[in-house]
């Protein structure tokens, strides 16, 4: 960073300092506020405030850090406090002050401090030279940087510290809808342990880089055979450890040390040898099982995901139907099938239909007009 020129301590007005936008930091507790205020009032401002002079603007000294004092010295009612001035510092040098300033303290929540590491790397720096800046590893910021993919919603449960930013990593790289999903559960209770959290979002990831739910082929009978024969070995083997292992732990785990001294003798370094292995043998098998179970939940929300999208398409099929199928469901009902035959029903009728009806329309005339005459005659 360049040099940022003269420092000095001078007194200045709270109303001469004017907050900086640009402030990396948007949280604030009000707990914590109230009793820095009460702190202030008592004992007065203990660390001065650090500000730069702009030109032009209303107030002619604008924070860099210490955004939190000036708030309580405000609200303290202190008028004049005691504030550290850095002279050409630029909008970024001060900036960078102003991260330095929050990026460590506990109330500074973990989605702002990858928002102000996310406008570092806008500005052109590298994640390595953010990293050397604030004392933090390159895969911090990564890592950190990670995070602001997540939806508004669960960014929330993040700075709620509702969820921890390992976690909130692995629900980063889901989709949106998958994010919800995975943070829901995880702040249901669902799972028994972060780790279960993490397997099932690592579920998630590999079921929506799956083009199909389904294999591509069906397995053969002889792969078939194959996955029983495993299951049932597994079964087996998982039975004789509930029947020999487990008891035989627990008989140990019953005594004391200096029983288990005397009783196991020269033989207690090979028990405590082979008990060891087997200890990294099922920390190593539980992870996997773990894993494994979080595939499997996320197989099956990503079953229970697919089956609602059918019975939606089956439903708006089913409102559909009746529009698209009612001529066909006329033919049942003959009556309503006829529009069509009608017009070559009236054609095919009409010519016959015409020459009776020309034939009475003489006949007819001549009939009213004899009798109109008789009476005409008969009245002269």
């Amino acid at each position: 960073m360049a040099d940022t020129g003269k420092i000095e301590f001078i007194n200045l007005k709270v109303s001469e300092i004017a907050p900086n936008p640009e402030q990396p930091r948007k949280f604030f507790s009000e707990e914590a506020q109230d009793e820095l205020t009460n702190s202030i009032k008592a004992n007065g401002l203990l660390q001065p405030v650090v500000v730069r002079p702009v030109d032009g603007a209303k107030a002619p000294y604008m924070l860099i850090a210490g955004e939190r004092r000036w708030r309580s010295c405000q609200a303290a009612g202190l008028e004049v406090i005691p504030a550290k001035v850095i002279a050409g510092a630029t909008e970024e040098e001060a900036y960078v002050l102003s991260i330095a300033e929050n990026v460590n303290r506990a109330d500074m929540t973990i989605m702002e401090e990858a928002g102000a590491y996310a406008d570092l790397k806008a500005a052109g720096w590298e994640p390595g030279k953010i990293a050397k800046q604030f004392g933090k590893t390159e895969t911090h910021i990564t890592w950190r940087l990670g995070l602001l993919t997540l939806r508004p919603e669960v960014a929330e449960m993040v700075d709620q510290k509702q969820i921890k930013s390992n976690l909130a990593w692995h629900i980063a790289q889901l989709n949106p809808a998958n994010q919800m999903v995975a943070a829901m559960r995880y702040v249901r209770g669902d799972f028994d342990s972060e780790a279960e959290a993490q397997h099932f979002a690592n579920g998630l990831k590999m079921m929506e880089q799956q083009t199909s739910l389904t294999s591509e082929k069906a397995p053969t009978a002889d792969e078939q055979e194959k996955q029983k024969k495993a299951k049932a070995k597994a079964k087996d083997g998982l039975g004789k450890a509930e029947e020999v292992l487990i008891p035989l732990l627990e008989e140990l785990a019953e005594k004391k040390p200096e029983d288990l001294a005397v009783i196991l003798g020269d033989d207690l370094t090979r028990h405590l040898r082979v008990v060891g292995r087997l200890y990294a043998k099922v920390q190593m098998v539980r992870n996997l099982l773990s894993k494994a179970q979080g595939i499997q939940r996320a197989q099956a929300e990503a079953f229970t995901k697919a089956a609602v999208e059918v019975q939606k398409e089956a439903a708006a099929k089913k409102v559909e139907k009746p529009e698209e199928v009612k001529p066909e469901a006329g033919e049942a009902e003959k009556p309503v099938a006829k529009p069509t035959p009608k017009p070559t029903a009236k054609r095919a009728v009409a010519k016959p239909a015409a020459k009776p009806a020309v034939k009475t329309a003489a006949a007819k005339p001549a009939a009213r007009r004899t009798p109109v005459k008789k009476a005409a005659d008969a009245a002269k």
